[in-house]
Formats: C-alpha cells, sequence, structure tokens
C-alpha cells in the first residue's frame, strides 16, 4: 500500500511539474484542454471511487508534503436538482427545496465582499493582496473569476484595512469551480497574524480540518451526489461557520465537517492551494462577516427588527438564491416559535443603479421573500412586504463591504 502510494504520488508530481504554461485567455478551452490531459495519465483514468479515493489521497499527501516547506524563508442561479446524473451539467439549477434543511446563517456584519464586478479582465483584483505564486482575474462562465495559476501554494488574502478583523464568532463564504482537470481544492488559512492557524481544504472527495502544526487533523467525505466525478465541471457553495472554537462547514446544501475544539484566536483568513496555467483554482463571490448573534430559535422574540443578510438574489433579479434557507429557516421558526408577531418585510439595496430601479427591485425582491415565507407555512396575514431602494444606507456605499452591509432584508415587528 505504502508502494502504491508512492508511485501515484511520484506520478501526480511528474503531472505538475509538466503542466503546460500557457497563458489562460479563454477559461473553457483550458478545462476542455485540462480534461484531455488529464484523462491521459494513470491517475485519472480509472473510473472506480476506489482509485478516485486514491487521488484525493495523493492530493493530502501532496499538502502536507508541502505543508512543512511554509516555514521556508522563500516562502447564480437558483434552482438546482440533486439528481447525481445531472450534478455534472453546471447549468441544471439547484431547487430551494434542496436546501429545506440548510442551517447556515451568516455573520451579522460584513467585514469584505467582492464579486470582482468593478475590475478588469486578465487582471489581479483590485481588493485583494498575493502573498504568493501567481493569480490573475478570468472570464468564465459568464462572470469574472479569480484564477489561482501557479505556485506551491498560491496564496491570496483580502486588503482589509484592519489587519486584525476576525474574533470569536465568523463565517466565510464563496463559490468554487473544479473544471474537470488537475487542480487540487481550494484552500481557506484561517490565520493569526501572519502565521496560519489552521487550513480548510474542499477536494471532490472530502473536506478535511489541518490545525496548527498538525496538532488536530479531521475529515468529512461529501455525500455521493456531489462526490468526485459528481464534484467536478459545476459551481459549489462553501459556508464555514465559526463560533467560539466550534467550526462546521458545509459544501451546497449539505454540512459536511463539525470540528469541536478548533484552534482559537483566529485573526485574518486567506485563500490558496496548488495550482497552475493548466489546471487552475476557480473561485469569486467571497463574503466575510463577524458576529453570530442570529441564533433566534426558541426565544421569544422581543426586538424591534432582524436585520439578515443571508437572503442573497440573482445579480439584479429578485430570484431567491438557494443558500439563503439557513435564514429563511430560521425566520420561520421565530415565527411558529411566536404565533402572535407579525412582520413587514423590508427589502434595502446599495446605490448601484438609478435609484427608481433600486426601488422596484427592493420592492420584488421583498415580495419574494414574502412568498417564499408563505410557500414554508406562514400564513401571509402576518406578513407585509415594502421596498426601500438605497434610501436607508446603514454604511458606507463607497466601499464594498459598506454596500454589502446595505443590501439586506430587514424583518420589523409590526
Amino acid at each position: 500500500m505504502k508502494f502504491m502510494k508512492s508511485t501515484i504520488l511520484s506520478i501526480a508530481i511528474c503531472f505538475a511539474v509538466n503542466a503546460a504554461h500557457a497563458q489562460v485567455n479563454d477559461p473553457n478551452q483550458v478545462a476542455k484542454d485540462a480534461a484531455t490531459n488529464h484523462a491521459n495519465n494513470d491517475m485519472s483514468n480509472a473510473a472506480d471511487n476506489g482509485l478516485n479515493k486514491a487521488e484525493q489521497g495523493v492530493g493530502n499527501l501532496f499538502k502536507k508534503k508541502n505543508k512543512d516547506k511554509k516555514t521556508d524563508a522563500s516562502q447564480n442561479n437558483s434552482n438546482q436538482t440533486t439528481n447525481s446524473s445531472a450534478q455534472t451539467d453546471p447549468s441544471t439549477p439547484t431547487s430551494i427545496k434542496a436546501y429545506q434543511n440548510y442551517d447556515f446563517v451568516p455573520g451579522d456584519k460584513v467585514v469584505f465582499e467582492d464579486h470582482f464586478t468593478d475590475d478588469r479582465d486578465g487582471e489581479f483584483p483590485t481588493h485583494w493582496e498575493l502573498k504568493k505564486g501567481q493569480a490573475t482575474l478570468n472570464k468564465f462562465n459568464g462572470a469574472e473569476c479569480f484564477f489561482l495559476t501557479d505556485g506551491n501554494y498560491c496564496q491570496v488574502s483580502p486588503l482589509i484595512t484592519n489587519k486584525s478583523y476576525l474574533g470569536n464568532q465568523f463565517t466565510i463564504e464563496y463559490d468554487t469551480y473544479n473544471p474537470n482537470n488537475g487542480a487540487y481544492g481550494l484552500i481557506t488559512f484561517l490565520q493569526k497574524g501572519e502565521d496560519d492557524a489552521a487550513d480548510i481544504q474542499i477536494t471532490t472527495g472530502e473536506v478535511t480540518y489541518d490545525g496548527h502544526e498538525g496538532t488536530k487533523s479531521f475529515s468529512g467525505s461529501l455525500p455521493p451526489d456531489i462526490q468526485y466525478d459528481n464534484y467536478k465541471d459545476r459551481w459549489h457553495h462553501v459556508a464555514i461557520a465559526y463560533n467560539n472554537k466550534q467550526l462546521k462547514v458545509y459544501v451546497d446544501q449539505y454540512r459536511i465537517l463539525y470540528v469541536p475544539g478548533a484552534e482559537e484566536g483566529i485573526t485574518s483568513v486567506g485563500f490558496g492551494g496548488i495550482g497552475d496555467q493548466t489546471n487552475p483554482i476557480i473561485f469569486k463571490n467571497v463574503r466575510i462577516a463577524t458576529g453570530g448573534s442570529m441564533n433566534l430559535v426558541g426565544h421569544k422574540f422581543t426586538d424591534a427588527k432582524i436585520v439578515t443578510h443571508g437572503i442573497n438574489f440573482d445579480v439584479d433579479k429578485s430570484t431567491i438564491r438557494p443558500e439563503s434557507m439557513g435564514t429563511l429557516n430560521m425566520v420561520v421558526q421565530v415565527m411558529k416559535d411566536n404565533p402572535d408577531i407579525k412582520f413587514e418585510i423590508d427589502g434595502h439595496t446599495d446605490n448601484s443603479g438609478s435609484a427608481p430601479h433600486n426601488l422596484t427591485l427592493s420592492q420584488q425582491r421583498a415580495d419574494a421573500v414574502k412568498a417564499q415565507l408563505v410557500s414554508m407555512g406562514i400564513d401571509a396575514g402576518r406578513l407585509s412586504s415594502k421596498g426601500f431602494g438605497d434610501t436607508k444606507p446603514i454604511a458606507d456605499n463607497n466601499t464594498l463591504e459598506g454596500k454589502a452591509n446595505n443590501r439586506r432584508v430587514e424583518f420589523v415587528k409590526m
């Protein structure tokens, strides 16, 4: 077994070293060429899950081997089915129904959010810092995405003025895509100052957590309908919740990993991995939020309103994205626990676009939330809806995080 792992590891290293370093101009062609190249080597010719697991094992071995080097000084679509045969089609929408048991709720205050909408294709994004390796923006599936194209590891970090912006409660979200190539999964680096405190990696087979200097190591397998070949060639939404050393990791509608005694003292976050120009790591829609006081289930609701940032919509539309179900499920439970309560659902936008358009859009989004809650069993007589557009900002619209905090849905007690 050691010989088999060693042999597969050698193949993986040779493949990584000899990968072509062509310029990434057409990501769809890159994915196609990478898939062809990958299919021509022994490691990816296997169709059975056993060798797929071996490949994932190589990824973890490769990762741990290179983690030792890090001490050197050189150092939106809104409907999708869960039918496994449909998972390989990135255009297949995910239904909100698939997320009916989802319980992830993002933090109260957004400290960073970037969709790369004000950056140029082919450039390094304005609101990020390159720590190691090479990375660039490329248009992929109609949207600007972050490509990590060179480095072992490549590592990038959000540019945030306060270097210690996390605390005892925070959440991290992003979307990632594996274009059926040889790239290993994106790693989230949880950091204490400049040092890595813990790493969370999403591969095609599992989610792994590695504590500082190997002090703790946990893993959780992805369910079959999004595992191995079913993971590839489609977008996945990843959500990480940290609450006083309790850490949870979600992939799509599933909670995959729970770590009850995670590293503490986390101050910031970075992203990275082993990628090259032929096999890039691709991700977008990054959001980091602090706080976690949204757990209102089981308590008598006495506050004047609930301000939420977890109900998300397709860009410039009123279509509710499925990952919003964690927040919607919480609101439904609050209303069930407090049968006399009534809410006005208020929609708010940032100041992008014209004021009349934003007013109309916010009303449509508030109406969509009301309709979704009614479909989940809430009496329509307990709900009303109103759109305010960009007329009631709660943060500075001149910053990314300010705009993100202004895009919200409020439930105001009537």
